[in-house]
């Protein structure tokens, strides 16, 4: 049984030309103990499908269809307070950008104990043991004499190491790592993926991993979920979406990646298209190689291509 839930997530914003909508029917779900991927190009609502879980959406965006299922409750119904002891304590986010999401006027410590007192209810020296366990967890070294350093004295993987440190110290059943390597070089990338998969393989904790980076989806998640311009377009085990893709955006999407084949790269036509944009119909067809007339005038649904393997494509 999943972990957590989402079921057909209708989003938008209300803009100067009025309402857009950005999420269309999104469905899928995390398993306990399983890394899922959910992957696409910049702009194409993965970050805003993965702030709904939270409720951490701006002012102007609107959710207008769908449920959120976490411990039998949707979660969309809950009223704030109850989401606030949920964020952190249950579901914690591992943010965009490591170098802006510790506060630079507080000390490493501090934040991390701020996060244990309110979700764990320790004190004094209890939460500090605690906190000193965190970030050792996450190999940050010396770490009880890091606990009085300022954000400023860590290198960005160990900012991003003291973020997770704050998921692991509250026992969170769900991380939601969005982008969790960016702005980081390629070993410390390495470092940081490794230590989600340890995170995952012995606290039993599901993962929802954003990114646009397949090579890190093939090399560490369990499940992948692509998404285009605001609609899941196919979702499958990680190694059967690798092997057998079968929508012609995720087919584009691996064939745009760098190999040791000494094979041109291939590219993919056009642009994602705007928030402003009507589209009818299947909303890659404007840059599909594949498209039909049909594929113009009606949405593909997610039909089963295969096990535990959907794709919304008319050409399957």
């Amino acid at each position: 049984m999943p972990v957590l839930e989402i079921k057909n997530l209708n989003l938008g914003f209300n803009c100067e030309c009025g309402f857009r909508q950005a999420l269309f029917d999104v469905s899928f779900s995390l398993e306990k103990g399983k890394m899922h991927a959910l992957v696409g190009e910049s702009g194409c609502g993965k970050t805003i499908s993965a702030m709904s879980i939270l409720k951490l959406l701006p002012k102007t965006a609107k959710i207008t269809a769908g449920e959120i299922f976490f411990q039998n409750e949707n979660l969309l119904t809950l009223p704030d307070k109850k989401i606030q002891n949920i964020r952190g304590a249950k579901i914690a986010l591992i943010p965009q950008d490591p170098m802006t999401s510790l506060n630079p006027l507080y000390t490493v410590g501090n934040q991390l104990l701020e996060v244990i007192e309110i979700h764990q209810g320790l004190k004094g020296k209890q939460a500090f043991q605690k906190a000193v366990e965190a970030l050792e967890a996450v190999q940050i070294p010396c770490a009880a004499q890091r606990m009085n350093a300022y954000p400023h004295e860590f290198s960005g993987g160990m900012k991003q190491r003291a973020i997770i440190a704050m998921a692991l110290a509250c026992n969170a059943e769900i991380l939601i790592a969005d982008e969790p390597t960016t702005a980081l070089d390629v070993t410390i990338q390495a470092q940081i993926m490794k230590l989600l998969k340890e995170i995952q393989n012995n606290h039993n904790t599901a993962i929802l991993l954003i990114t646009h980076d397949l090579a890190l989806v093939g090399e560490n998640s369990d499940y992948v979920s692509v998404m285009y311009a605001g609609r899941i377009v196919e979702t499958a085990p990680s190694k059967e979406f690798f092997d057998n893709p079968k929508h012609p955006y995720s087919i584009a999407l691996l064939r745009s990646l760098p190999s040791n084949r000494n094979l041109k790269l291939e590219t993919i036509k056009g642009q994602p298209p705007s928030l402003q944009q009507d589209i009818f119909g299947c909303r890659f067809h404007p840059r599909c190689n594949r498209c039909m007339d049909i594929c113009t005038k009606e949405v593909p649904i997610l039909d089963n291509v295969g096990v535990n393997h959907y794709c919304a494509c008319f050409a399957n």
